[in-house]
């Protein structure tokens, strides 16, 4: 217990978060009148490495690359080309650009992008599927670019489609609006997923609860997590330097998914529509500046 000058003892909990007694972690720092830095609580509390001004611009540029690619793909989008025909660009245009695409290889996937179609909540591995009028479709890009990675998915109509397909993929592109529009110092990342949670469910859709938002920077995940469901005020305080992906998946039916035999697409239990949309982005002092901008 503090004393009653409101000074720490020394087998106090240490007041920087760390779970240890105050004399086995700051009390010698503070004896010596050094004050552990936001950046070295953060990565010793949480594991989250906060990013140098430096490492924030090297992302930016990958992060270009990112909404430049996507935006050529949505070009390509109409009946008829498969998503091996998607595929096939992304890696090209990766590499024509000096970047490594981040999906190939990882962890056993085959490809170089993700390409989900309708009842495909995530991880659509390119196939020769064609697709027709009326389909939706997610397409993330994640490139690799001077060693840093940034990450962006964008859900495009095929031809004309139902009004179920465009209620599905505006509440998806809302909710990570109202996502994004939690991100400020002091917020919480339980904010982000209650805002989510909050208007997707209000407008009769849900959250899926298996797949998350992330930390990004020179690995593809890093901590922080980042749920999209969740408690006002819970989980760690948004910073200045953190950078993450927040990317709602939403269900036009219930939440409930399956993995399919290929370990890597996840699909709606019920057949239903899903769409998602992403961006990476960095909390500033004053909220949050994108590194995978579009307008949403």
């Amino acid at each position: 217990m503090a004393s009653d000058d409101g000074s720490v003892g020394r087998n106090d909990d240490c007041p920087c978060g760390s779970g240890l007694k105050f004399k086995r972690c700051c009390m010698n720092k503070a004896q010596q009148g050094v004050v552990p830095d936001v950046a070295e609580l953060y990565l010793r509390n949480y594991r989250i490495k906060l990013k140098t001004a430096q490492e924030i611009a090297g992302m930016k540029v990958a992060g270009r690359l990112v909404i430049d690619t996507l935006r050529k793909v949505e070009e390509l989008i109409k009946p008829g080309i498969t998503t091996n025909d998607i595929n096939r660009f992304v890696h090209d245009y990766t590499i024509k650009n000096g970047a490594v695409p981040a999906p190939l290889n990882y962890r056993g996937f085959p490809k170089s992008v993700c390409t989900s179609i309708n009842e495909v909540i995530c991880h659509g591995i390119p196939s020769d599927r064609r697709l027709i009028e009326g389909d939706i479709i997610n397409v993330d890009v994640t490139s690799i670019l001077n060693g840093y990675y940034a990450d962006a998915n964008m859900t495009f109509f095929v031809g004309k489609c139902s009004e179920e397909a465009h209620k599905i993929v505006n509440v998806a592109r809302e909710s990570l609006k109202r996502g994004l529009a939690m991100v400020k110092p002091d917020n919480t990342i339980g904010d982000i997923g209650w805002a989510i949670q909050e208007y997707a469910e209000g407008m009769g859709c849900s959250v899926v609860r298996e797949f998350i938002g992330h930390g990004i920077g020179k690995s593809f995940h890093e901590p922080p997590d980042v749920p999209h469901f969740g408690r006002r005020g819970s989980g760690v305080t948004l910073v200045p330097g953190m950078v993450f992906t927040v990317e709602p998946m939403i269900n036009i039916g219930k939440r409930f998914l399956r993995v399919l035999d290929d370990e890597w697409t996840a699909v709606t239990r019920d057949g239903s529509l899903s769409a998602q949309f992403e961006q990476t982005i960095v909390v500033t002092e004053n909220g949050y500046e994108s590194i995978t901008p579009y307008e949403l």
